[in-house]
C-alpha cells in the first residue's frame, strides 16, 4: 500500500462515520458506515443540487447523533465532472471528503464477489 492509502485509512477511527457516495449526472446515492465496514444507514439517493447537498448534510449530522459519531468523512470516485459540485459544498461547509481511485473501488468489489462465492460453495 503507498503512503497516501495508508494516510487516507489513517483518517478513520471508531469515532468516524463514513459516508461513501456512489455520484452520477443528476441523483447522487450515499450510504452511511462505521470504522469497520458495517453499514449503518442503506443506501440512500440525494439529488445533484443545492437542496440535495443540503439533504445530505441533514443526513450525516441526524446520523451523527443516532449512532454517537464525532467525526464524519465522505468518500467517492470523483465520476466525470459531476462531483465538483458536491466536493465544493463540502468544503463550504468544512465536511472532510477524500476520492477514492476506481481501481480501488474495482478491485474490492471483485474481492467481495470473490469472497460471497466462496462463502456460498462452503
Amino acid at each position: 500500500m503507498n503512503r497516501n492509502m495508508n494516510h487516507k485509512i489513517n483518517q478513520v477511527s471508531e469515532d468516524t462515520l463514513v459516508i461513501g457516495i456512489d455520484i452520477a449526472k443528476k441523483k447522487h446515492f450515499a450510504c452511511a458506515m462505521d470504522d469497520r465496514g458495517r453499514v449503518l444507514q442503506k443506501s440512500f439517493p440525494f439529488f445533484q443540487s443545492q437542496a440535495g447537498f443540503e439533504q445530505l448534510d441533514k443526513r450525516i449530522q441526524s446520523l451523527q447523533a443516532l449512532h454517537e459519531k464525532s467525526k464524519v468523512i465522505v468518500g467517492f470516485e470523483p465520476t466525470g465532472h459531476y462531483w465538483m459540485n458536491l466536493a465544493a459544498y463540502l468544503v463550504d461547509q468544512h465536511i472532510q471528503f477524500v476520492m477514492v481511485n476506481p481501481m480501488h473501488v474495482n478491485r474490492t468489489k471483485e474481492l467481495d464477489d470473490l469472497d460471497d462465492n466462496l462463502q456460498t460453495k462452503n
